[in-house]
Protein backbone atom coordinates (compact mmCIF):
# COMPACT_ATOMS: atom_id res chain seq x y z
CA UNK A 1 0.00 0.00 0.00
CA UNK A 2 3.33 2.30 0.91
CA UNK A 3 4.57 1.50 -2.22
CA UNK A 4 1.26 2.50 -4.38
CA UNK A 5 1.06 5.98 -2.40
CA UNK A 6 4.64 6.43 -3.37
CA UNK A 7 4.26 5.52 -7.01
CA UNK A 8 1.04 8.20 -7.02
CA UNK A 9 2.99 10.77 -5.87
CA UNK A 10 5.83 10.23 -8.17
CA UNK A 11 2.91 10.37 -10.82
CA UNK A 12 1.41 13.32 -10.15
CA UNK A 13 4.72 14.86 -10.00
CA UNK A 14 5.65 13.59 -12.98
CA UNK A 15 2.74 15.38 -14.66
CA UNK A 16 5.03 18.71 -14.47
CA UNK A 17 8.34 17.19 -14.42
CA UNK A 18 8.64 16.32 -18.42
CA UNK A 19 11.40 13.64 -17.39
CA UNK A 20 9.56 11.36 -14.72
CA UNK A 21 6.69 9.53 -16.45
CA UNK A 22 3.33 10.00 -15.05
CA UNK A 23 1.59 6.81 -16.53
CA UNK A 24 3.89 4.21 -15.60
CA UNK A 25 3.68 5.41 -11.78
CA UNK A 26 -0.20 5.93 -11.98
CA UNK A 27 -0.54 2.30 -13.38
CA UNK A 28 1.82 0.58 -11.06
CA UNK A 29 -0.11 2.39 -8.31
CA UNK A 30 -3.53 0.68 -9.46
CA UNK A 31 -1.42 -2.64 -9.59
CA UNK A 32 -0.16 -2.35 -6.14
CA UNK A 33 -3.67 -1.30 -4.97
CA UNK A 34 -5.97 -3.42 -6.45
CA UNK A 35 -3.82 -6.29 -4.68
CA UNK A 36 -3.21 -4.22 -1.09
CA UNK A 37 -6.50 -2.00 -0.77
CA UNK A 38 -9.64 -2.26 -2.76
CA UNK A 39 -10.78 1.46 -1.27
CA UNK A 40 -7.21 2.95 -2.43
CA UNK A 41 -8.19 1.36 -5.90
CA UNK A 42 -11.36 2.68 -6.07
CA UNK A 43 -10.52 6.49 -5.02
CA UNK A 44 -7.46 5.90 -7.87
CA UNK A 45 -10.20 4.87 -11.09
CA UNK A 46 -13.11 7.70 -9.17
CA UNK A 47 -10.56 10.31 -8.60
CA UNK A 48 -11.73 13.44 -10.26
CA UNK A 49 -8.89 14.32 -12.39
CA UNK A 50 -7.03 11.22 -12.54
CA UNK A 51 -9.58 8.45 -12.69
CA UNK A 52 -10.55 8.39 -16.09
CA UNK A 53 -6.91 8.96 -17.69
CA UNK A 54 -6.01 5.21 -15.79
CA UNK A 55 -9.30 3.50 -16.70
CA UNK A 56 -9.40 4.62 -20.27
CA UNK A 57 -5.56 3.28 -20.00
CA UNK A 58 -6.02 0.10 -18.77
CA UNK A 59 -9.40 -0.47 -20.40
CA UNK A 60 -9.35 1.01 -24.10
CA UNK A 61 -5.36 1.51 -23.98
CA UNK A 62 -5.88 4.62 -24.78
CA UNK A 63 -5.76 8.52 -23.70
CA UNK A 64 -8.31 11.19 -24.38
CA UNK A 65 -7.24 13.64 -27.16
CA UNK A 66 -7.25 16.98 -24.94
CA UNK A 67 -4.66 15.09 -22.61
CA UNK A 68 -2.53 14.05 -25.36
CA UNK A 69 -2.36 17.63 -26.39
CA UNK A 70 -2.28 19.16 -22.77
CA UNK A 71 0.69 16.78 -21.86
CA UNK A 72 2.69 17.51 -25.62
CA UNK A 73 2.14 21.19 -24.54
CA UNK A 74 3.73 21.27 -21.30
CA UNK A 75 6.18 18.56 -22.12
CA UNK A 76 8.27 21.10 -24.52
CA UNK A 77 7.15 23.99 -22.85
CA UNK A 78 9.03 22.87 -20.06
CA UNK A 79 11.81 20.94 -21.92
CA UNK A 80 12.66 23.97 -24.54
CA UNK A 81 12.45 25.86 -21.07
CA UNK A 82 15.30 23.66 -19.22
CA UNK A 83 17.23 23.51 -22.59
CA UNK A 84 17.20 27.49 -22.43
CA UNK A 85 18.51 27.80 -18.91
CA UNK A 86 21.06 25.05 -18.79
CA UNK A 87 23.01 27.57 -21.68
CA UNK A 88 26.08 26.35 -22.31
CA UNK A 89 25.67 22.58 -21.86
CA UNK A 90 25.16 20.98 -25.38
CA UNK A 91 24.99 17.51 -24.30
CA UNK A 92 22.20 18.40 -21.43
CA UNK A 93 20.11 20.49 -24.31
CA UNK A 94 20.75 17.13 -26.60
CA UNK A 95 19.59 14.73 -24.29
CA UNK A 96 16.63 16.99 -23.11
CA UNK A 97 15.49 17.03 -27.18
CA UNK A 98 16.29 13.74 -27.13
CA UNK A 99 14.17 12.33 -24.08
CA UNK A 100 11.03 14.96 -25.72
CA UNK A 101 11.11 13.65 -28.94
CA UNK A 102 11.29 10.05 -27.58
CA UNK A 103 8.04 10.89 -25.02
CA UNK A 104 6.55 12.61 -27.82
CA UNK A 105 6.57 9.49 -30.11
CA UNK A 106 5.17 7.32 -27.35
CA UNK A 107 2.32 10.09 -26.53
CA UNK A 108 1.19 10.13 -30.24
CA UNK A 109 1.56 6.77 -31.01
CA UNK A 110 -1.30 5.72 -27.85
CA UNK A 111 -4.85 5.46 -28.94
CA UNK A 112 -6.94 8.44 -29.29
CA UNK A 113 -10.15 7.57 -26.73
CA UNK A 114 -13.40 7.56 -29.25
CA UNK A 115 -16.33 9.87 -27.99
CA UNK A 116 -17.96 6.54 -26.82
CA UNK A 117 -15.67 4.68 -25.26
CA UNK A 118 -14.88 7.89 -22.44
CA UNK A 119 -15.76 6.54 -18.78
Amino acid sequence: MAAGIISVGLGIIGIVVPILPTTPFLLLAAYLFVRSSSRLYRWLLTHKILGNYIRNYIQHKSIDRNIKIFTLILLWGTILLSVYLTGDTPWVQALLIAIAVGVSIHILTLNTTPKHKKN
